[in-house]
């Protein structure tokens, strides 16, 4: 990776609907100038979270066109860097550097636990987003 180029970050998480969705929300918001964002879940709903999409709405960010996918369905898009929050390893054969994050699924929990984790992964997001630009 040369000192300008993007990184490209797969943000993962159990559903790809509530926590790695926000992640690449943010991602494409605030770190558009050093970050290539995606997002893919270990085991994809089929819909993002509504109360993801009202948190999100909350903080300016539209993520209607963001869709829950998996990890196979990305095929051959290579990534630098896999932020792990789905709680699980990830398969074996993955060989792109992981750093885990502890962030709790809001799935099944009311709205203002949704917004806790949001601003959660917002801070997260920003702290990777500063960490690429000193690069």
């Amino acid at each position: 990776m040369t000192p300008t180029s993007k990184t490209r970050v797969l943000f993962i998480c159990l559903g790809n609907s509530c926590r790695s969705q926000m992640a690449e929300g943010f991602a494409r918001k605030y770190g558009a100038d050093v970050i290539i964002p995606g997002s893919a879940g270990l085991a994809p709903a089929f819909m993002v979270a509504p109360d993801t999409v009202r948190a999100m709405d909350e903080k300016n960010i539209d993520i209607r066109d963001q869709f829950p996918k998996s990890l196979k369905q990305l095929g051959r898009a290579q990534f630098d860097l896999f932020v792990n929050m789905s709680g699980f390893e990830l398969p074996p054969e993955i060989d792109t550097p992981v750093r885990d994050w502890e962030v709790p699924d809001p799935i099944g929990e009311d709205y203002d636990t949704h917004c806790k984790i949001r601003d959660e992964i917002e801070t997260r997001v920003m702290g990777l987003i500063l960490e690429l630009r000193r690069r």
